[in-house]
């Protein structure tokens, strides 16, 4: 897809609004999806779903063709999210374990980061998660104690939507809380109770502005989509896994029509910037039936580094401000929405985030935007986490892994391998020994990133 280019119209809607006296500042709803491959949007090429809410936002918004993750597994992902760090900077290089795994509540996100929510707070925002957390379920970890003025959802990495309880193996534990205390909601549908927690937080006559983290756990396993999807799905001859998997994303999508609609009754959609993107790619494991999702002609998925697991759909909308129907190829990181979000709040910018604030790329002031990458994840010693140095087309992965087709990497495919997404987006051949020079440039970079980010969390 080719960059859509607006003209600029000389009026005051595409001022900086955020920066102007006297006038409100935006609501912002940063909606975040689960385990979602990067085709699994009608937007996004997919012929099989029905997402017309979520194809809507993107036709009144941008929507970025080459937008990624911070890793390729929930909690460094959303940790990486939230604080415009890497995930080893935030603290948080691999998943978090459960409660019984870490008796004395110390695994999670230091609350020492500064998160969007912290940051939003001090503008003046009043800030709430609604969904899935998963940055450590002690009351030491908890939302409150990340710059959240109020939370509901689960700790965990995941539950089932009607019972509440971890969907994993056991212990079986009820993660379901309101601020810190448990509540209960036997036999409702989870998403459900998203959209009724969102609404109030809409309706509401505060006079501050709301930041709302809509963390929804879809369409992660279990898949549990609506019977009208479902049926839907298996009329159009659509077999499982598949069918149960885009009956869950079609859920979710009607799920944010709700909240969409809720914006339009009171009278907020227009001054409410919504955000959408996945936290990494679908799932191949067990309990996802081994797929189900789809990330086109990309590589990999969950779990791994090559372009299906960290390449994720990303849509912002952003009226009178943003242009509608506009297409970015660039390059942007999950990092990017701190700044982002700073600037158009009018908070206060991370001079040290990774990420650099899309807006002027997004408002047409500039067509640049930063080409050179680093990712990591697993744990902090590169030697066995898996990590990416990226520089414009080039990208070299290290300590390689390719959960969907694992027997497809040699022995050197799983130390080092290089690819060229101008030449095959597709990451089919491994190209380190056609360009060493190019393999040696990107291990520098990586050694250099790698060594001043083990300094500064020493």
């Amino acid at each position: 897809m080719k960059n859509i280019i607006f003209p600029v119209v000389a009026c005051a809607s595409l001022l900086p609004t955020w920066a102007q006296k006297n006038v409100q500042k935006p609501n912002i709803i940063l909606i975040v999806s689960d385990d979602q491959g990067y085709r699994d949007l009608g937007c996004f090429g997919a012929k099989d779903i029905k997402t017309t809410h979520l194809d809507k936002l993107a036709s009144e918004g941008t929507l970025f063709t080459q937008f990624y993750a911070g890793a390729a597994v929930s909690s460094p992902s959303r940790a990486s999210l939230l604080t415009g760090r890497s995930c080893i900077e935030a603290g948080v290089p691999g998943n978090i374990p459960r409660a019984w795994e870490d008796p004395n509540q110390n695994k999670g996100m230091p609350t020492t980061n500064l998160t969007i929510a912290k940051n939003l707070r001090e503008a003046g925002y009043y800030t709430a998660l609604v969904g899935k957390w998963h940055l450590g379920e002690g009351e030491r970890q908890s939302p409150l104690r990340h710059g959240f003025d109020y939370c509901f959802g689960h700790r965990g990495g995941c539950i089932d939507n009607y019972s509440h309880y971890f969907y994993w193996s056991g212990p079986n534990i009820h993660d379901l809380l309101r601020n810190d205390e448990e509540v209960y909601y036997p036999g409702r549908f989870f998403p459900d109770l998203m959209v009724e927690e969102a609404e109030k937080i809409i309706e509401s006559k505060r006079s501050e502005p709301f930041f709302i983290y809509c963390a929804f756990n879809v369409p992660h396993y279990p898949y549990q989509g609506d019977i009208k999807w479902l049926e839907y799905y298996k009329n159009q001859g659509v077999p499982s896994p598949r069918r149960d998997y885009i009956a869950f994303v079609s859920t979710m999508d009607d799920c944010i029509g709700k909240i969409v609609d809720k914006l339009k009754k009171e009278g907020k959609y227009d001054n409410t910037v919504i955000i959408f993107q996945a936290d990494q790619g679908y799932s191949v494991e067990e309990r996802a039936s081994f797929g189900g999702g789809d990330a086109g002609n990309l590589r990999g998925c969950k779990a791994s580094l090559f372009e299906g697991g960290i390449r994720v759909p990303a849509i912002i909308k952003y009226m009178n401000v943003i242009p509608a129907g506009k297409i970015i190829d660039n390059m942007a990181y999950g990092v990017d929405w701190f700044n982002t979000l700073a600037e158009i709040a009018g908070a206060k910018i991370d001079p040290v985030s990774q990420g650099t604030s899309l807006m002027s790329l997004l408002t047409g002031k500039t067509n640049e935007h930063p080409t050179v990458m680093n990712w990591q994840f697993g744990n902090l010693d590169d030697t066995r986490a898996q990590w990416i140095a990226r520089n414009g087309d080039w990208k070299l992965i290290g300590n390689v892994s390719d959960p969907r087709n694992p027997e497809s990497l040699s022995s050197e495919d799983k130390k080092l391998f290089l690819a060229n997404l101008a030449m095959d987006v597709t990451e089919s051949e491994n190209l380190a020994s056609k360009y060493p020079e190019k393999v040696a440039d990107l291990k520098k970079q990586h050694d250099e990133w790698y060594a001043k980010i083990r300094q500064s969390t020493k």
